[in-house]
């Protein structure tokens, strides 16, 4: 969250975290290209943490764990399927293969799954933008 001397609304913050999750996902899309598997879901996961930390920013919430940001967004939006329970469980997969392709040191990436993390990256942040729009990206302080 903004520190006391820093200005802002939430809605610049909100459109900071949905631009980090564009560049992130054009970055994910680059390492897939050049068979960097393991990067390329890296960059897809956080595409994804960036599109939900915006949502969350809407309500004035922010966490240090992915988790437990993860948890509340699954929470708030999932639960009551304003995001629906598929997206939630394929965000779940996202932050398990993150995890795995970045501390697994005998974890093996594949292409096919890197694709479905892309995949997932795109629909959330297509999604997530759209939901952003139709709340003018929470420009109540």
């Amino acid at each position: 969250m903004m520190q006391p001397e820093e200005k802002g609304r939430k809605s610049d913050l909100v459109k900071y975290r949905l631009d980090s999750a564009e560049t992130d996902l054009r970055s994910s899309r680059i390492l897939l290209d050049a068979d960097d598997y393991k990067g390329a879901n890296n960059r897809a996961y956080y595409s994804i943490y960036h599109s939900i930390a915006a949502v969350l920013a809407m309500d004035g919430e922010a966490y240090k764990r992915h988790k437990d940001a993860i948890g509340n967004f699954n929470r708030k939006y999932v639960k009551s399927e304003i995001f629906s329970r598929e997206l939630g469980r394929r965000i779940g997969h996202a932050f398990e293969i993150r995890n795995a392709s970045d501390y697994n040191d005998f974890y093996i990436a594949v292409r096919s799954e890197t694709e479905e993390q892309i995949a997932t990256a795109e629909e959330l942040l297509a999604t997530v933008r759209e939901y952003c729009q139709l709340r003018n990206y929470g420009d109540e302080n």
